[in-house]
């Protein structure tokens, strides 16, 4: 990795060191710097868990990525700086769903202290949090954490969040692999059904899930309708800082599967 054209790429210009303090910071420049998005997935380019991988794709070209590529990247940055990380797996997020690891990658980071990096939960927390349970809370969004039967535990996201929680632990390469196919193709995944992206900023967060915008502070969530093709492209490139034309194509589909959600039951006599 060349680690300056990544720090370059957040912004961060102090001298990193492998403590609590740089680790926060970088955390929150990582995500106010760099977008979530599934883009690719939408275009059917195969995307995988090499953190060389994604080092081409956000820091060379400027893209943002699904969480094997933000934490992937970022993961790959912390252990450059001579932190101690290690690569856990998290699933669910649905009440009774069955938690399957390797759906998310998360990052295990050892100080004095164990903690948690995960700049790939699309509006998760800003910083890391601390290995243990209990509630806290970042700019006024309230998260928790919960431990779990077998050594897992389990992020409760805050009450705007895209998706309530989410379960963590130990897992494999080759979990996460499977996975990240898995997500990319079938047609049953959410990532394949819709085109997303999250984005940090100052006072919060937007999300744009298909053709919804949402702008989420701790106050509340703000929500309007893309209203066609340009529109997608400007809001892309004005709300998450990605700069991608070739996303119109992307609209018919997009409408389509909004229509496919949202349309009105037929009026009954």
């Amino acid at each position: 990795m060349n680690l300056s054209a990544y720090l370059s790429r957040i912004g961060f210009s102090e001298a990193p060191r492998p403590d609590l303090a740089t680790l926060q910071a970088l955390h929150r420049a990582h995500l106010l710097a760099i977008p979530y998005e599934n883009l690719d997935v939408q275009f059917g380019r195969p995307l995988n868990t090499d953190p060389a991988a994604a080092y081409e794709k956000i820091v060379g070209r400027g893209r943002g990525g699904w969480c094997y590529e933000m934490n992937g990247l970022f993961g790959w940055a912390l252990s450059e700086i001579g932190f101690k990380v290690t690569r856990l797996g998290g699933g669910g997020g649905d009440p009774g769903q069955v938690s399957v690891l390797g759906s998310h990658l998360v990052l295990r980071v050892d100080l004095d202290e164990p903690w948690i990096a995960d700049v790939g939960f699309a509006d998760g927390p800003i910083e890391p949090f601390a290995f243990s349970d209990g509630p806290f809370t970042q700019r006024g969004f309230e998260f928790g954490v919960e431990s779990l039967s077998d050594g897992l535990w389990r992020l409760r996201n805050h009450q705007f969040g895209a998706r309530p929680f989410y379960d963590c632990g130990p897992t494999d390469e080759a979990a996460l692999a499977e996975r990240c196919v898995w997500l990319q193709s079938d047609p049953q995944s959410g990532f394949v059904q819709n085109a997303v992206a999250f984005h940090h900023n100052a006072e919060g967060f937007c999300s744009l899930i298909g053709r919804v915008l949402r702008v989420i502070t701790p106050a509340g969530a703000e929500k309007s309708l893309v209203v066609d093709a340009d529109d997608y492209v400007r809001t892309l490139r004005e709300r998450f800082d990605l700069d991608f034309p070739e996303a119109a194509s992307l609209w018919p589909k997009i409408v389509a599967r909004h229509e496919a959600l949202f349309a009105s039951p037929p009026a009954t006599k």
